[in-house]
């Protein structure tokens, strides 16, 4: 059975048709051997069935279709599903391992021209060139790197189901693709890497695909920590050794110069508990103590390693007295080492660190005897300075070579990760702060009434209270359940920053952000317990406002400014190298006015914020809010981060990756150390070479004020202003399954309720990919444009074609439309419609949604000059047309499955069916929650 379409293929994307191939080949007979030619049938007639539905809405096809699903028995069913879901992942690591490929051959393709090609988009060397190009120096980098912060940070929200041995089996396929890919293969070792590849892939079909129990936060922080052994741990100190070789290379001064810890990672798994009442201190606690584990035990592992390679004998080669210091200092006294300073010296600091983690509580992570007790390390910096005592040693006495190696990377690990791993987030709504600090002042000082205060009230009290270095709790008092776990969160970060370091928890997110109040209510909640230093003015942890509805990005500024305008505050934000982070929301942003005027009103935010923050003399880190889908700002991190307005990026960027993304961008170590690179290359060039750029022009900037004008009203108008329009989403969706499923610990909600305003973002946008309208991606688009043409008949066209050429954030915004656009499908999306059991509402509401799907493709490709969708990039093109084969019947198997079950069939296999295809369409999407 093939996975793809027997098209002409570009000879370059051959090797990806015979991967393809080949896994095809090899699941169709596992599904043969399996479970009998009759399934394997069965899935070629739906296959077939779906092709010629989905070319044209073929009625006889919707028949076939029809009766072909409707005849499946239930366990059947099931299997036909998982062949299909399957067929998606196979397809993907295919796709991953090509991506790989292609990049491996454009640098050979450098290494043997006698011209070199000029370096790809988004790599560190193409960055350089730019810098050096626009004659930026190197105490113009030296610069930027010194106050720089690059951090991707892994959230908790997955939109996947797949567990971690499915994960994993994946991934040894991936290796296999790749050995055969790099290696010139004998007859029998190809027979036994494909004997391989056929048990790998009988394993994942024997294995359950599903989780059985909701995941715990701690299983999501177990699961988040599995993408270090993949990926950072390996590939980090890659992507450093890389600029720092490619700086030295193109100017000597920077000779062996080392570069800053600026590209670190962080987490809010187990910090984040807004709207989650499972992440609480006791969860935070967990989260810390496994992450801290997760580095000592990799740096003990490295260190005992380091010293089976570091054998060099002290008769042979001079030692720094140093290294002479540590080895005498060490309890190691063996006979067979005695000659061998550095084994010693290493023996010595792994009794060391052994001390440390056991001190921490990691009694499970050493693995390797110790030769005998020594004292613990006061913190990361103290284990570092003997690693670079290691290091000065080798290169100054002629082994510089030998620390170019696994030494090298131990070191950039302990920089980035510290004792801590990851710089875990605590966020918070602001709705809970204001009932905690009301709650506070009521018990300190009845009568306060801190709720039926003004702004300004609100203010000069917390201002007044934020001077006293008195607490306001009291151990005599008791205080409401929620008002008890908020402030033990806090007393257990400022417990964190005496175990790990303040960067283990250096930044409080407060979500639903809208006054300066709000931050200052976290600012006394920090005081509560140590962590804010009124008489010294101290601030030992970031507070980051997150503004994250339309109403909410259209006040940040103001909000800033009001802030900025409270000398108290000036001076704790000293206390921070007068620097403030400020996360804008994409997801909620998006839900609440819709695709076009969520992405304007991000780009005006940050124009606003950046002239503020200027007026101030504060610098800006801008937390850009991120999902993996298109609807909440997803999208390639490359195009996105240059998208930005100029000064947007000062050296610093954190961004969120979520969901089925963290897999899809860091299982694959090669592709994650691409995509760490990305985020890298990008950054240099956002701060040095597009700081000063110019701001659009105003033809521009008011073109798009009328487009986001007409886009926010048809949004509007479908979705909060449409009657029926909540019941027609719950039931033409696959969300009341969604909510229903394992894919998280936190609730598809905020509250009980049914209304769109309290659904999360996540489901929000699942739900419209799972029936593959996308609507979150494009609703309003074609509207916007339609009313813009009538308005300006004359050159309207043509302006908007200009600002695709000219304007980065217009092309970025089309060119992710023109993804999202190009993975809906309105005939299956029909046949979801046909789910709405009201005729009449059904009948109101998507003959509107078809309507302006149609113009919003019509409109874009007449702005972008394509003639179809995806012209621009042929690769994904064919990406996408060859999965809808594979892709198609399992939305056809989901809607028979959702028909079953709402009409009241209570057999388990329905459900597990729904939840089985809903894994497989968001495999085949990618990039869908």
């Amino acid at each position: 059975m093939s996975l793809i379409n027997p098209e002409a293929t570009p000879s370059k994307d051959l090797p990806l048709r015979d991967d393809i191939r080949l896994l095809g080949r090899l699941l169709g007979d596992t599904i043969r051997e399996q479970e009998g030619e009759a399934v394997y049938e069965i899935v070629e007639r739906i296959r077939q069935s779906s092709i010629r539905f989905h070319r044209d809405e073929d009625e006889t096809a919707r028949r076939d279709l029809e009766t072909t699903l409707n005849s499946l028995s239930r366990g059947r069913t099931n299997q036909i599903i998982r062949a299909y879901s399957y067929f998606s992942h196979l397809a993907n690591l295919a796709e991953d391992q090509h991506h790989v490929r292609r990049s491996r051959a454009h640098a050979m393709a450098g290494a043997h021209a006698a011209v070199a090609p000029a370096p790809r988009e988004g790599t560190i060397g193409r960055a350089l060139k730019l810098l050096r190009e626009a004659g930026i120096t190197q105490a113009d980098l030296q610069a930027l790197f010194a106050k720089a912060l690059v951090c991707p940070v892994l959230t908790a929200h997955p939109t996947e189901v797949r567990r971690k041995s499915t994960i994993d089996r994946e991934m040894e396929i991936a290796q296999l693709l790749a050995q055969r890919d790099r290696q010139h293969l004998t007859p029998e070792e190809k027979a036994s890497t494909e004997e391989a590849l056929r048990r790998a892939i009988l394993t994942l079909w024997q294995t359950s695909i599903l989780r059985r129990t909701r995941l715990k936060v701690i299983d999501e922080v177990v699961n988040g920590l599995s993408y270090y052994d993949y990926t950072f741990f390996r590939e980090l100190p890659r992507v450093y050794a890389s600029l720092e070789d490619q700086l030295a290379a193109i100017d000597p001064a920077w000779g062996n110069m080392e570069l800053p810890a600026f590209l670190r990672m962080g987490s809010w798994i187990g910090g984040d508990r807004d709207g989650n009442p499972f992440v609480t201190a006791d969860a935070l606690r967990q989260a810390l103590q496994l992450q801290s584990k997760h580095a000592l035990g990799f740096y003990l592992e490295e260190l005992h390693c380091l010293g089976g390679e570091l054998s060099l004998d002290g008769r042979f080669v001079n030692v720094s007295e140093q290294v002479q210091e540590l080895a005498e200092a060490s309890p190691d006294r063996s006979p067979h080492r005695q000659d061998e300073p550095y084994r010693r010296a290493i023996s010595g600091m792994y009794a060391r660190l052994a001390a440390t983690a056991q001190a921490l509580g990691h009694f499970d992570v050493v693995r390797h005897p110790v030769v005998g007790e020594a004292p613990v390390y006061t913190d990361a910096e103290e284990f570092a300075g003997d690693l670079m005592t290691l290091h000065v040693s080798l290169v100054s006495n002629g082994s510089a070579a030998l620390s170019r190696g696994r030494l090298r990377k131990l070191r950039r690990n302990v920089s980035v990760f510290g004792f801590h791993l990851a710089s875990l987030d605590l966020r918070q709504n602001s709705d809970v702060h204001e009932r905690v600090v009301a709650e506070l002042f009521e018990k300190a000082n009845p009568g306060t009434g801190y709720k039926e205060l003004s702004e300004e009230g609100r203010v000069a009290l917390l201002l007044e209270e934020l001077r006293s270095p008195r607490p306001l709790t009291s151990p005599f008092l008791d205080y409401s359940a929620e008002t008890a776990s908020e402030l033990a969160i806090v007393h257990e970060a400022a417990q964190a920053h005496r175990r790990y370091g303040q960067a283990s928890v250096p930044n409080y997110v407060i979500s639903k952000a809208g006054d300066p109040s709000d931050v200052l209510e976290v600012a006394l909640l920090l005081k509560e317990a140590g962590l804010l230093r009124p008489r010294e003015g101290e601030m030992h942890v970031n507070i980051v406002p997150l503004f994250e509805t339309i109403a909410d990005l259209r006040q940040c500024s103001k909000v800033m400014d009001a802030l900025f305008g409270l000398p108290d505050y000036m001076r704790l934000l000293r206390s921070r190298g007068q620097a403030q982070e400020v996360m804008l929301g994409y997801s909620d942003s998006n839900k609440d006015g819709g695709f076009l005027t969520s992405g304007w009103e991000l780009y005006k935010a940050e124009i606003e914020l950046i002239e503020v923050f200027k007026r101030h003399d504060v610098g800006l880190r801008l937390f850009h809010g991120r999902g993996g889908s298109v609807g909440r700002g997803g999208g390639p991190s490359y195009q996105a981060i240059l998208a930005q307005p100029g000064g947007a990026v000062q050296g610093a960027i954190r961004i969120t990756e979520q969901g089925e993304v963290i897999a899809g961008k860091y299982s694959n170590p090669d592709l994650g150390r691409r995509n760490l690179e990305i985020l890298a290359a990008a950054t240099l060039e956002a701060s040095l070479l597009h700081s000063g750029q110019s701001a659009p022009r105003d033809e521009y900037l008011q073109a798009m004020e009328e487009l986001s004008d007409g886009a926010f009203r048809a949004y509007r108008g479908l979705v909060y202003e449409t009657e029926g329009f909540e019941r027609y989403f719950w039931e033409s969706t696959v969300i009341g399954e969604i909510a229903n499923l394992n894919i998280g610990s936190r609730p598809a909600s905020r509250t009980n309720s049914r209304r769109i305003e309290d659904l999360r973002a996540i489901p929000w946008v699942f739900g419209w990919a799972q029936c593959r309208l996308m609507l979150p991606g494009w609703y309003g688009f074609g509207s916007a444009v339609n009313a813009w043409l009538r308005d300006h008949p004359d050159s309207g066209l043509a302006l908007l074609q200009e600002m695709y050429r000219e304007w980065p954030f217009f092309q970025a915004l089309l060119s992710n439309m023109d993804m999202v656009l190009a993975k809906s499908n309105i005939a299956i999306a029909s046949r979801y419609a046909r789910l709405v059991e009201d005729k009449d509402l059904r009948d109101a509401i998507f003959p509107r949604i078809r309507q302006e799907w149609e113009d919003s493709i019509a409109k874009l490709l007449a702005i972008t000059g394509q003639q179809a969708l995806l012209d621009g990039n042929p690769l994904l093109a064919r990406s996408i047309r060859n999965r809808f084969p594979y892709l198609d019947p399992l939305n056809h198997l989901q809607i028979e499955l959702l028909k079953r079950h709402r009409a009241g069939d209570a057999d388990e296999r329905v459900v597990e069916g729904i939840h089985l295809s809903i894994n497989g369409i968001a495999a085949g999407l990618r990039n869908s929650g």
